[in-house]
């Protein structure tokens, strides 16, 4: 969520993130003209609260001194106060509550080094990582390969859940699992995250918190009658264990991984994608969350690329970074790394993570805060900044692996990294 202030004093500022970001439905004129009006009552209220304080001690000296009829007269005064104080009081609340729906609405702002664009056509590919596969035969796609030696069961998938759901066997099952044993012990060993378990549903508020709610509840599986949802990536649950929480300075930065199942309607993308592991209802994915101090997120920003990249690396998988552009980039996001690796039997680049700064956007909405204890009992409570990352896609990299070490019998090899994996799976 947006800082009020900032909204109210710079509307110039807020037209043109939109414009970035390719916006829609959202007028600024009117917004302006509430706000406007509601900091217009909050001085009215302010006055006529103080006046009728003031009245309230002069009543009392009124009585004290037995002048009843002056008492009665400030006491008919100060009903006229109340009534006044209720109807602006009840004015402000229904300013409040239409201007609080549109600013929830509202992306996050874009950060300086973010190229201006529309869509994923106009991001910036910022560097190539590792050697394509060469083959001296035509490379088969994923599910080709996966449906001839029957490791990837769609049919299965289909007959359980229907479209876009799939079935792992055998080989690829234990796959998957070493893949994400893998990622997790790099990232809690080497990279120094905790590794948490946390439930696949979440309140609506967790959703809420970070920014999927309410523009975009459409594209989650919701069960409203329970007041709940289920995870489309392990950032929600793991950025709403701090809501309403006061972090102490000194456990900054939280580092958090955690591999669960991530569950997306896939809304919009109807005909792409419509064979294999790309774009499914239902993935596993080990997520990488951060906490930090606000003039640590750009450094950490960085640091969860490196951390998204060397799982790639150690799998010998070829892959690109991208700097998305503007209207390419979540909502809560300020600024977002993608990560695409080279899948040759589909001959084409593929998203295997995105890595994005929320800056204090999540915190402001979920009340994520730090404190110095050293600044004094006096001292406020700052809004954190939150970081997201795939760590990777558990999924993708399986499909990528298949078709990067594929040999020309419809077999593929497994990478030298998680062969130890294989044997304990």
């Amino acid at each position: 969520m947006l800082e009020l202030r900032r909204i109210q004093d710079n509307p110039e500022e807020l037209e043109e993130m939109l414009r970035k970001r390719r916006y829609g439905g959202v007028d600024i004129a009117p917004l302006q003209e509430k706000l406007a009006r509601a900091r217009e009552l909050k001085g009215k209220i302010d006055g006529l609260r103080m006046e009728r304080n003031a009245a309230s001690k002069e009543i009392g000296a009124l009585i004290g001194k037995g002048e009843k009829d002056a008492a009665e007269k400030r006491k008919a005064e100060v009903k006229s106060l109340g009534d006044a104080l209720s109807g602006l009081e009840g004015e402000q609340e229904t300013l409040e509550n239409e201007t609080a729906e549109t600013i929830q609405g509202l992306p996050n702002w874009v950060a300086a080094d973010v190229p201006d664009g529309a869509d994923e056509n106009d991001n910036t590919v910022l560097r190539e990582e590792g050697k394509k596969p060469q083959f001296d035969f035509k490379p088969l796609p994923h599910f080709e390969l996966g449906e001839k030696s029957g490791i990837l069961d769609f049919e299965g998938g289909v007959k359980l859940a229907g479209s876009r759901f799939y079935s792992y066997r055998g080989l690829a099952a234990r796959l998957e699992r070493a893949l994400i044993s893998f990622m997790l012990d790099l990232h809690a060993d080497e990279h120094g995250y905790e590794e948490r378990w946390v439930p696949s549903l979440i309140l609506d508020e967790g959703m809420y918190v970070t920014g999927q709610y309410p523009k975009f509840k459409g594209e989650y599986y919701s069960m409203a009658e329970d007041g709940l949802s289920l995870i489309p990536t392990a950032e929600v649950p793991l950025v709403n264990l701090y809501r309403e929480d006061i972090i102490p300075a000194e456990e900054l930065p939280v580092a958090l991984t955690a591999a669960t199942s991530c569950f997306r309607r896939e809304a919009g993308s109807a005909g792409k994608d419509t064979r294999g592991l790309v774009r499914v209802h239902q993935f596993q994915k080990v997520e990488l969350v951060r906490i930090v101090r606000p003039e640590d997120s750009w450094d950490a920003h960085e640091q969860m690329l490196a951390h998204a990249e060397e799982v790639l690396k150690r799998l010998g998988l070829a892959y690109r970074v991208l700097l998305l552009c503007s209207g390419d980039m979540g909502a809560s996001a300020a600024k977002t790394y993608d990560l695409e690796v080279w899948m040759p039997g589909l001959d084409r680049w593929l998203e295997i993570s995105s890595i994005s700064n929320c800056l204090d956007y999540q915190a402001r909405r979920g009340m994520i805060r730090y404190k110095d204890k050293s600044a004094g009992k006096k001292a406020k409570p700052i809004l954190a900044h939150t970081l997201n990352g795939s760590g990777v896609a558990a999924g993708r990299a399986l499909a990528a692996i298949m078709e990067t070490y594929q040999t020309s019998d419809g077999d593929f090899t497994i990478p030298e990294v998680l062969q130890p994996y294989m044997k304990r799976a």
